[in-house]
């Protein structure tokens, strides 16, 4: 391959990222196969005082309202008394919840933007889908994606750093707690066809196959559930280390409806079976 094909392919890239593994590994089949514990540089360093408090926990919903009161202070997600009694015009500020929300609604939205650059940025995963597929650079498709991941709606109030502690909140609960698994845990996603989540090496068929998912990908706990979503279920064994989000992490109830699961993509052996 040229130097110029390279370079306009996004998933020959090799991106730096903040966890200390290629990028090109972290997104193999070898690393599902054998996963290492990844750690974001300087989330847990800069703020220790969040994971004191997490390790002084007595059980999830502890630990969860914990996690809550501590980014409403640190990130001034909520409104004080003060501002609430006298009706003061708030700014409005980015957070987490609103990013989990958007994609909840469209994961190709301008918050879905926002967390697919995340993951550009902390684990070196190019995407390969935002509304359309991001096949090549420079394009229109990606011209569209750049400019709703930098959007300054989404992106302030330090953003990158609200998510590097959601996940590492999310991997404090899975090594505390086990929850939802101690290594790898099954998933499922419905699918149509030839659609986002399988922009592969290989062509979807029935069985065993090899797939490339986006480095941002929602999965359902139930199989049931996957059905409901395509005419294609997949069944994914995702490690515990890419997950960013399951049903019941947070104290609040969100993406809960459908058991969805926000995990890091990249290349899988998946079991694809036609409902």
């Amino acid at each position: 391959m040229s130097g110029k094909d390279k370079y306009s392919d996004p998933q020959q890239w090799y991106s730096t990222n903040l966890v200390g593994i290629p990028a090109g590994l972290l997104g193999s089949l070898e690393f599902n196969d054998y996963p290492q514990l990844l750690r974001i540089a300087g989330a847990l360093e800069t703020h220790r005082g969040l994971f004191r408090l997490l390790d002084e926990a007595v059980d999830l919903a502890d630990a969860a309202e914990k996690f809550r009161c501590y980014m409403d202070i640190v990130f001034d997600l909520k409104p004080s008394a003060y501002a609430i009694q006298h009706a003061e015009v708030r700014r409005f500020r980015p957070s987490y919840l609103k990013l989990m929300e958007g994609w909840g609604f469209d994961s190709n939205s301008p918050q879905g933007a926002v967390l697919k650059g995340w993951v550009e940025s902390r684990f070196g995963l190019t995407p390969t889908f935002h509304k359309q597929p991001l096949n090549s650079y420079p394009s229109q498709a990606w011209m569209r994606y750049l400019e709703e991941k930098y959007s300054s709606r989404f992106h302030s109030n330090s953003i990158h750093m609200q998510l590097d502690l959601l996940y590492e909140y999310c991997q404090f609960v899975v090594q505390r707690y086990g929850i939802p698994a101690r290594e790898w845990v099954t998933l499922w996603r419905g699918v149509n066809g030839y659609d986002e989540p399988t922009l592969s090496m290989n062509k979807l068929e029935k069985g065993r196959c090899r797939l490339r998912l986006n480095n941002l990908v929602s999965f359902t706990t139930s199989r049931e559930r996957a059905d409901e979503f395509g005419d294609w279920i997949l069944e994914v064994r995702v490690p515990v280390v890419k997950l960013l989000f399951f049903p019941g992490l947070l104290y609040k109830p969100l993406l809960s409806g459908e058991g969805e699961v926000l995990a890091l993509g990249g290349d899988y052996w998946v079991n694809a079976s036609y409902a």
